[in-house]
């Protein structure tokens, strides 16, 4: 289920929040585990027993650490819990990758290439609950009191899919006790109407035209980099408008996620860029993979080493292909260029005027093999980007162009280009803004077929 979809807004989502409401506060995880199971399941029932398997393993491992006194039974136990989340998200996400390149570097296909499908949400749900795991064990976080709390954490509808990444600790003391008011609530309807006019009004306005440039065999300059453009404004709004939605009903009944963005496209900087950009992701891959390998302690060239590293890593958690390597490693790159020159010291280490095109640029350029299916393809757009194939748009490209496409391409630009303050609403027109945002995304439900989000795939 898509939160995007008729079914989602006018069915299951005011049925839950009217349930959530009139059952006793003490009845409220538990609708909300009922709920989340029905959600998920609404994609493919067989898909919950990977995600309780999962959440269930992991509960267990944390408890069995936290209640023996033999450290090493409690080191085993981490080291199983931690080990059941990579075989599961391993199997499922890199088993057809791994066998199908065994295959081509044997030069046949003597190998068995199984199909298997993704549970959504599979890869937000293996770190938050290593994270979980390792929280408990060090002492960071307490013990779930109950393992339905627990599971009603692991399966939490609203970010279920597509993340924050959420860490159990930073939850617990909500799952016993959540604040509840009108304001609260409309505030949380507010964020999720601002998400929803992200993902249909500009994210699903502008993907055609980067679908449609990223299919040409021989892109121009101006083609590739429009299309480059266009993909990067419907990453981001797609993206941010989830984190908006998840974070907006996470309000609605008494939660509070973290913020996942905070004007990424303003960025000086690749390391402020990941500092802006997914930060719930930023700060996993930190906390679990970057410190853990050594991070900065072990003089310049084992920083580097472990800032490469955790990128590619990073690059990896987002899907099975080259291509995700690839992009992990110009990201892991820059940071360990900007490093060295001193970027742990300054907030940029590029010229003033020059910082924010340069890190644009290099932004822009990564999303290209992000998007690419394959490395050929991505190519293919680099080819066009640096004038291999012409200058201008063609005739064709002009005409299959729609004048909506553009105006959202450039008001997304604008939206997340421009300083903060620049964008910042007159009152009136602040209090106008959710009833004119939800009468444009109520038009764009009716006209358009779903749409999933691009990080369902992840």
């Amino acid at each position: 289920m898509v939160f995007s979809t008729p079914i989602f807004l006018f069915g299951f989502l005011p049925v839950f929040l009217a349930a959530y409401y009139l059952v006793p506060r003490a009845g409220r995880n538990w609708l909300i585990l009922l709920a989340s199971t029905l959600f998920y399941a609404w994609w493919r029932t067989d898909a919950l027993i990977v995600l309780y398997v999962v959440a269930g393993s992991s509960y267990a491992a944390a408890k069995l650490a936290t209640q023996t006194r033999d450290a090493t039974v409690k080191t085993w136990a981490v080291r199983a819990g931690v080990a059941v989340n990579l075989a599961i998200l391993g199997w499922f996400k890199y088993t057809t990758f791994i066998l199908g390149n065994l295959n081509t570097a044997l030069g046949g296909d003597a190998l068995t290439v199984p199909e298997i499908i993704l549970p959504i949400g599979l890869s937000f749900l293996t770190f938050q609950s290593i994270s979980y795991i390792l929280d408990v064990a060090r002492g960071d976080a307490p013990p779930a009191r109950k393992l339905s709390d627990f599971l009603a954490f692991s399966s939490l509808f609203p970010q279920l899919i597509a993340g924050p990444v959420l860490r159990y600790k930073d939850l617990a003391h909500q799952f016993e006790t959540r604040e509840h008011s009108v304001a609260l609530f409309c505030r949380g309807a507010r964020r999720f109407i601002e998400g929803l006019a992200m993902k249909l009004l500009i994210a699903d306005s502008v993907a055609p035209l980067a679908d449609r440039i990223f299919a040409l065999s021989d892109p121009t300059v101006a083609e590739a980099w429009l299309g480059a453009l266009a993909y990067s404004i419907q990453l981001l709004f797609d993206f941010a408008g989830y984190s908006a939605m998840a974070i907006g009903l996470g309000l609605m009944i008494g939660f509070h996620f973290p913020e996942n963005f905070d004007a990424p496209y303003t960025s000086r900087s690749i390391t402020e860029f990941w500092r802006r950009w997914h930060i719930s992701l930023s700060r996993w891959l930190r906390d679990y993979l970057y410190v853990p390998l050594g991070g900065n302690r072990g003089g310049r060239l084992r920083t580097y080493r472990n800032l490469v590293l955790t990128m590619v890593l990073g690059g990896i958690w987002h899907g099975a292909n080259w291509t995700f390597v690839v992009w992990g490693l110009w990201h892991g790159g820059l940071m360990a260029l900007e490093r060295a020159l001193g970027a742990k010291h300054r907030d940029t280490v590029w010229p003033r005027l020059l910082a924010w095109p340069v890190t644009m640029i290099c932004v822009v350029l990564g999303w290209v093999v992000f998007r690419a299916a394959s490395l050929g393809e991505a190519m293919t757009m680099y080819a066009g980007m640096f004038g291999a194939h012409g200058l201008p748009l063609r005739a064709e490209t002009v005409l299959l162009t729609a004048p909506t496409e553009v105006i959202c391409l450039a008001l997304g630009m604008v939206l997340s280009m421009a300083p903060r303050p620049a964008l910042h609403p007159v009152a009136w027109a602040a209090r106008l803004q959710p009833a004119a945002l939800s009468m444009l995304c109520l038009i764009a439900v009716q006209a358009r077929t779903v749409s999933p989000f691009l990080y369902f795939q992840f």
